[in-house]
């Protein structure tokens, strides 16, 4: 059995990250790119504390579908939020390094960052009860 101060620790971090991108988009911050990376690193904290509650195969990796993989080969219920973890997924790299790609991301964009990481957070939190 994994300890659920660590379960705690995971889902505070995730929490952070929710929260941070949150405030920005709720006072209307332009830094889009940047919030919506924020919601991608909270969804995917929020799934690697569920692979650490559930001891399974824990991956360092940033791919939320490949996380997802791993979590759905015990609960098959996450397949509700398998849209968006792979919406998400696609403000990762984008957002952290200069590339040669557009990563100018709308207000719009933002906001359903902000639904997709409020789901996942949610349904997450839900399934762990803690």
């Amino acid at each position: 059995m994994v300890d659920d101060e660590i379960i705690r620790e995971w889902l505070a971090k995730a929490g952070e990250d929710f929260d941070f991108a949150r405030i920005n988009h709720e006072e209307q911050r332009t830094f889009y790119a940047q919030i919506c990376f924020h919601f991608q690193q909270s969804a995917e904290k929020y799934l690697k504390a569920y692979i650490i509650a559930h001891q399974l195969t824990f991956r360092k990796v940033h791919d939320l579908s490949m996380l997802l993989n791993i979590i759905v080969e015990k609960d098959m219920a996450f397949e509700q939020v398998r849209d968006d973890c792979e919406f998400l997924a696609t403000f990762y790299v984008e957002t952290r390094y200069p590339v040669s790609w557009p990563t100018q991301f709308s207000q719009e964009e933002t906001e359903k960052c902000y639904d997709s990481a409020k789901r996942i957070r949610s349904f997450v939190r839900e399934r762990l009860q803690l």
